[in-house]
């Protein structure tokens, strides 16, 4: 499951930067992911993570669009295992 989110959240490049620019952030909101199951919540983690990061606002429903992907991964592999 990390390695799926972590290339999700890399692949997402919500500030059009360099991938490997967001390695911290996509370790932080993997964090956020194991600790949060709602949408609205995780999405709110991601906007607080990049904008602490980056000191740019995304707009709440592109981070609540990739939470539901995120989500969707996380319980994916525990109806797997």
């Amino acid at each position: 499951m990390n390695r799926k989110v972590m290339h999700m959240v890399e692949q997402w490049n919500p500030l059009n930067l360099e991938r490997e620019s967001y390695q911290v952030e996509a370790e932080q909101v993997l964090t956020a992911l194991q600790q949060v199951d709602d949408p609205s919540d995780l999405g709110k983690n991601i906007q607080e993570i990049y904008q602490h990061s980056f000191q740019q606002w995304i707009p709440i429903e592109k981070c609540v669009e990739i939470s539901y992907k995120l989500i969707a991964i996380k319980f994916e592999m525990k109806s797997i295992l």
